[in-house]
């Protein structure tokens, strides 16, 4: 399974430029929310673009530049399915009754399916593993011979209705920073994020001649059933998908060179998780370079999969694994080998890319630098 376009855009600017420059300079994005009123919240921080964007534009925008680089014809890319990971349209909370069918997630794909020129469309609204789910989905159907190449799309720009419901549920991190695995760790902080990605088999980008960015070799999904909002403490749903991962790609742990954490920098995710990585990968989870780059770039939601997806292949390619920003102190209940400081450059075989959702929902992406 091969990658052969990619745009995305974050807190850091759009583009993979931008979003490299961030990552590499290891300074996180958050500031100041202006793009609405905060006034008597708990907390007034995100990481955000400048302005205030439009989704379905940026999206649009971003499936196009995919597309471009993956140098589909017009006819590809109207026999390629679009999976769309996203809340829903924006002004769906503002609808009148009869309008919401309009702006709920399915009408929001088929439209940015017709805007691009693509097939057809499925939407996905899973939370934080939305767009993850999304592309295991897409990988599945391609192995299977059920379709060439699917393009992958996801967004979420940080917006007053969600922000509100983080806020009250006191998931906001109160100091500014977000600290995965850091004792003293205080919740995570929203940020904007989007990106499409495109993904076919090797047979069908063979035969175009296009040179892939990178093999999604393997991909995993389990769940945890363990309770509506706290992850299993174990992490045995996580394990399972790590193990799904690295077995469809045939692999072993010793052959991860980077992980790039879910890491959502609360109290019980960050615990479970590093009990996930012990479960799954056994002694090598306490030497392979660790990090959650929401630390940097914040919690994008619907977009994480897509984003991080993203993360994981600058890291891959460039030989650089992103900083853990925020560490305070070491907790010895994760014990990992995060990445601290300016990383010495590495060359991984694969890295890896996780994302759990509430409902216990649980991916795991990961490529491959060979194609």
């Amino acid at each position: 399974m091969l990658i052969t376009g990619v745009a995305v855009l974050s807190a850091f600017g759009r583009g993979m430029g931008a979003l490299a420059a961030g990552l590499d300079a290891g300074r996180p994005a958050f500031a100041p929310v202006r793009r609405f009123d905060v006034t008597g919240r708990r907390v007034g921080v995100a990481a955000t673009m400048d302005g205030d964007p439009d989704l379905p534009a940026e999206l649009a925008a971003l499936t196009a530049e995919a597309c471009d680089e993956a140098k589909l014809s017009t006819a590809e890319r109207a026999g390629a399915p679009l999976f769309l990971a996203v809340h829903g349209d924006p002004r769906l909370a503002r609808s009148a009754p009869a309008q919401r069918p309009g702006h709920g997630g399915t009408a929001f794909a088929a439209a940015l399916s017709g805007a691009t020129g693509l097939g057809p469309s499925r939407a996905y609204t899973s939370a934080c593993v939305a767009a993850s789910t999304a592309i295991a989905d897409a990988a599945g159907l391609i192995a299977r011979g059920e379709a060439d190449r699917i393009v992958v799309a996801g967004g979420y720009l940080v917006e007053a209705d969600q922000y509100a419901l983080f806020d009250a549920g006191r998931a906001l991190s109160t100091d500014g920073a977000v600290r995965p695995f850091s004792a003293g760790r205080r919740g995570l902080l929203l940020g904007d994020g989007a990106g499409a990605v495109v993904l076919e088999s090797a047979e069908a980008a063979r035969e175009r001649a296009v040179p892939p960015l990178a093999r999604l070799a393997g991909w995993g999904r389990a769940g945890d059933a363990y309770h509506p909002c706290q992850p299993d403490p174990q992490g045995r749903g996580l394990a399972r998908a790590i193990g799904a991962a690295l077995g469809r790609a045939g692999i072993g742990p010793e052959q991860l060179g980077y992980i790039n954490a879910h890491g959502s920098g609360t109290e019980q995710s960050d615990v479970a998780e590093a009990a996930a990585l012990h479960a799954a990968l056994g002694p090598h989870a306490a030497t392979v370079p660790v990090s959650s780059t929401k630390s940097l770039h914040g919690q994008a939601l619907e977009a994480s999969g897509v984003l991080e997806l993203a993360v994981t292949l600058h890291a891959l390619r460039g030989g650089r694994p992103p900083v853990n920003a925020g560490f305070a102190a070491p907790d010895e209940r994760c014990p990992l080998n995060l990445v601290l400081g300016a990383a010495p450059p590495v060359s991984p075989g694969y890295a890896l890319s996780l994302n759990a959702a509430f409902g216990g929902a649980n991916t795991a992406l990961l490529l491959g630098a060979e194609a």
